[in-house]
């Protein structure tokens, strides 16, 4: 239901974004799709003139996938774009990047699958890499002996920090969900495939907050003037339910669903944010110490991150403390067009 809603009218992003969807067909049967996409906003942002491709899938044909990619890149060039990069969708709250590793892996349901040829199909249409993701999993190490959330207990006492209270998941969003998202454009504004808020992106996401969000797994820090400096939001892992019915909802999805949320065995981290102006001042701890009192509850295995740019090193320094397995790796490319 999600996907079918960014098409056609319902797609919160049409008033931002131009788009084309080409499907490539042999003897009557789909073999391939793409997605172009010029989101004009993250142009603007970024003073570019780019298009995204994305939703690429194809049989292992490199015909199938060259007439796609062609077909693409020609449309971009004639609204007057030079370069193509991807897969990406509309935003960065969207799947993004291609698997290149860990093809034995579960994918979150944040993610997606792809094989292994994939890669070979798109590089052999000139694109190469321009950022690359990872993936962990994380544990507590053997030796740990709380010391992270000793720190982080330190670093809100020196700087007059509290965590946020909240009755139920609908007093979480009326409390925190303008904080959040402010807090979300500060942080991640210089991050890759990044574009701003809009009030239709707020409410899509508030949509699926109220879905999947349990309060025993988000952590938000206020200051003295209860202003937001620092938050995380963590899921519990769906993808096992979603597993048995092949993404359909059905009487046994929904009872697996239902006690995947209520007792987890798995936590996929959603979103990490931190003010700008507490970066330097130890105020990750808080989370990275919230993280690790979740991992000690009766029945988590281990946290998932999702993406973490390999170059953001401030998110990557962040899981120093913890045991950490990088086991996925997704990676976007880029073409010159003119």
């Amino acid at each position: 239901m999600d996907e079918r809603n960014l098409f056609g009218s319902k797609n919160i992003y049409n008033d931002c974004c131009d788009t084309v969807y080409y499907g490539a067909y042999r003897n009557d049967r789909m073999v391939g799709r793409i997605m172009g996409i010029i989101q004009k906003a993250a142009n603007e942002k970024n003073g570019e003139k780019r298009v995204r491709f994305g939703r690429f899938d194809s049989i292992d044909d490199q015909a199938v996938s060259d007439a796609l990619f062609k077909a693409v890149e020609g449309w971009a060039v004639s609204k007057g774009m030079d370069t193509a990069h991807g897969p990406l969708g509309f935003s960065d709250l969207e799947r993004e990047g291609l698997l290149i590793e860990g093809f034995d892996q579960m994918s979150t349901y944040e993610e997606q699958y792809n094989y292994p040829y994939y890669q070979k199909l798109i590089e052999a249409n000139g694109y190469v890499k321009e950022v690359d993701w990872t993936e962990s999993k994380l544990t507590v190490p053997e030796d740990y002996d709380g010391g992270l959330e000793k720190l982080g207990d330190f670093v809100m006492k020196r700087y007059k920090l509290h965590i946020g209270p909240a009755k139920d998941v609908s007093d979480f969003i009326k409390k925190y969900g303008d904080g959040l998202f402010d807090l979300i454009d500060k942080s991640y504004d210089k991050l890759y495939g990044t574009v701003p808020f809009t009030t239709a992106m707020k409410r899509q996401m508030i949509s699926g907050f109220k879905f999947i969000v349990d309060l025993r797994y988000v952590a938000v820090v206020q200051d003295e003037h209860d202003r937001i400096v620092c938050f995380g939001i963590c899921f519990p892992s769906i993808v096992e339910a979603l597993r048995c019915s092949d993404g359909h909802i059905t009487p046994r999805m929904l009872l697996k669903f239902l006690k995947a949320k209520k007792h987890p065995r798995v936590l996929d981290l959603g979103l990490v944010g931190v003010d700008p102006e507490f970066a330097n001042m130890g105020i990750s701890a808080i989370f990275s110490a919230a993280l690790m009192r979740m991992l000690r509850e009766d029945g988590i295995e281990y946290a998932e991150t999702n993406l973490n740019l390999e170059d953001n090193y401030d998110i990557q320094n962040l899981w120093k403390r913890f045991g950490r397995q990088v086991h996925k790796r997704r990676r976007a490319f880029v073409k010159k067009l003119v």
